[in-house]
């Protein structure tokens, strides 16, 4: 059976057809015209079948012996050139729809990541496009093989579902290319989480404007991404084109697990190195345990100091008065004080999370 797309390959027109029109109203033959080119006859014979190609030398050549422009030759070939490796293109992309069916095209789509089209070869074209990739064995390359990527250095091959999470880390790449920032500047990004501790005491309603406003000034990128089916992510950072970038989701929806996501997302950048990739809550990933832990620790730290959480503790009951007036004392959310108190079995995940305050990155 032949496709739609055989069918419209067949309908091309060479520009060997033109040739032969024009040397049946000459009523000259393939094998005078090859001789007069000085060329086999049968390269001739090919050139006219479109089995080679018209070359700047074959189109002069041309021009001398049919008169007419090489110009008009050369433009005659790239156009049947380019048409039929459109087709051949959409050839590819309908042999992939298989690969296509493994994302969340409807949810890119919805996002504006994707083409509004059912139509599925455009829609692979479209999905390689988001990715920055040429083909499918690139984005393999880049996202599963386990020999490190240049572009992505982890593999995702043993995680629950590698197709969502690497659309969600690329919306993060491409949304980071919308962002201005400064060079980065380790000393004055560290220095700069005391105001950042602060903005989340305080949570004006622009916060997530502020934050990103404070992070570009010390050259870091932070980017806020919708969680995608199967992608459950709430954070994560690595170097995207010689920029740092923290990549946030609104997962858990709390301020206690937003801004602690941020401080150990912003500790990685201070306490470790450009050639790592760090993703929170994604199973299947090689994770360093005690790069893990220092990030943890210094969230910890910036957020609630030991002897200001030991402070709260020899208080007595931690009741919401209580944990008000320790947040205004120390200027910590909170719901910081209830998570880390529920974290380390103080109370239990069932107390104190009305102290919670809600996040909403996205309309």
């Amino acid at each position: 059976m032949v496709t739609t797309i055989k069918l419209a390959k067949s309908l091309i027109s060479p520009p060997g057809d033109t040739i032969q029109d024009h040397l049946d109203f000459m009523g000259m033959s393939q094998a005078e015209l090859a001789e007069r080119m000085g060329r086999p006859k049968e390269k001739i014979n090919e050139i006219i079948k479109g089995k080679e190609p018209i070359t700047t030398p074959t189109a002069f050549q041309l021009e001398k012996v049919l008169g007419i422009p090489a110009t008009f030759w050369l433009n005659r070939e790239s156009t049947y050139r380019r048409e039929l490796y459109e087709l051949e293109l959409e050839e590819t992309y309908e042999s992939q729809i298989k690969w296509l069916a493994e994302f969340p095209v409807r949810e890119l789509k919805k996002l504006g990541w994707m083409p509004n089209t059912r139509k599925k070869h455009e829609l692979v074209k479209g999905l390689l496009t988001f990715f920055g990739v040429a083909t499918t064995e690139e984005w393999e390359t880049i996202y599963i093989a386990q020999k490190v990527s240049v572009a992505f250095r982890v593999s995702l091959a043993h995680t629950q579902s590698p197709h969502a999470i690497s659309a969600w880390l690329r919306m993060g790449e491409l949304q980071s290319q919308e962002l201005k920032v400064n060079p980065f500047d380790k000393m004055k990004f560290k220095k700069a989480l005391e105001e950042i501790k602060e903005l989340a005491f305080l949570m004006p309603k622009d916060f997530t404007q502020q934050l990103q406003n404070i992070c570009a000034h010390s050259g870091v990128l932070v980017v806020y991404t919708k969680n995608l089916p199967k992608a459950p992510i709430s954070g994560a950072t690595r170097w995207f084109h010689n920029k740092p970038i923290i990549q946030l989701s609104d997962r858990f929806k709390t301020d206690d697990h937003f801004w602690f996501t941020f401080f150990h997302e912003a500790a990685h950048l201070i306490l470790h190195g450009k050639k790592d990739v760090f993703l929170e809550n994604v199973e299947g990933v090689s994770t360093d345990q005690k790069k893990e832990e220092e990030a943890n620790a210094f969230a910890e730290k910036v957020l609630l100091k030991e002897i200001h959480y030991m402070e709260v503790i020899k208080s007595g009951p931690p009741t919401d008065h209580r944990i008000r007036d320790f947040a205004s004392k120390f200027r910590t959310p909170a719901g910081v004080i209830i998570g880390r108190l529920q974290h380390r079995g103080v109370i239990p995940f069932n107390k104190g999370n009305g102290l919670k305050r809600k996040i909403k990155l996205f309309v």
